[in-house]
């Protein structure tokens, strides 16, 4: 996608014109989730014992098109199968179905309450409301979402720099962004999408209060 400077953002005709994922989506049948808890179960004590999937294959006596089926939750591997790859990983049977079984967590902020927070390089004026928090997680990502609100008092600076991926969203305000060396304006329904690896923050805040969301994504550590 193309990016223009002076805050015109980016160019929408050029970007893709259907989401990857439809967040509607209903998931299929009990039994297409079993699958795919099953397939990540198995490819992640695969990786922790740095086996690769031609090695797995050899041990177990299948097919590397066949490994790679059940690791993507395209097949339904049978019990003969499961029990060759408990004996080839060296781990119970039961292993590969704690994935499925396991509480899938929601966080409920109510208003008012979510947890300030001051993050690296945060100034005076700069106030960070956790919105929620879910640490470990089967999807080996972490999403932190929270509630900024900037002051007269704010210290602007645009020094941030962190791994993963953020997105801002106005609610109320005006400011100049920075990332990198491009300036963004931000107004209420504005939203800046970024590599959050490259230097960001705010530049200018021309409309006073401010307040954003802002989320940030980044890969779950081992």
């Amino acid at each position: 996608m193309k990016k223009s400077r002076g805050g015109n953002g980016v160019d929408i005709a050029k970007a893709p014109s259907v989401p990857v994922q439809n967040p509607h989506n209903v998931k299929g049948n009990k039994e297409k989730v079993l699958e795919v808890a099953i397939g990540r179960a198995v490819r992640a004590l695969r990786r922790q014992r740095n086996v690769t999937v031609a090695e797995l294959a050899k041990s177990t006596g299948l097919s590397i098109g066949m490994l790679s089926k059940i690791e993507n939750g395209v097949t339904s591997p049978s019990l003969t199968t499961l029990q060759a790859l408990s004996n080839a990983l060296s781990v119970p049977l039961t292993s590969f179905f704690r994935g499925f079984e396991e509480h899938r967590a929601a966080v409920h902020v109510k208003a008012g309450t979510a947890v300030e927070m001051e993050r690296a390089g945060t100034r005076a004026g700069h106030q960070y409301n956790l919105l929620g928090h879910i640490g470990a997680n089967s999807s080996g990502v972490i999403v932190e979402p929270y509630l900024i609100t900037l002051t007269e008092k704010s210290d602007v600076f645009p020094t941030f720099q962190h791994e993963g991926m953020e997105i801002l969203y106005m609610l109320e305000g005006k400011v100049e962004y920075r990332h990198g060396d491009d300036l963004y304006l931000l107004e209420p329904g504005d939203s800046l999408f970024f590599d959050a690896d490259t230097p960001h923050g705010p530049d200018n805040l021309i409309s006073l209060p401010a307040r954003y969301l802002s989320v940030i994504s980044y890969p779950q550590g081992d």
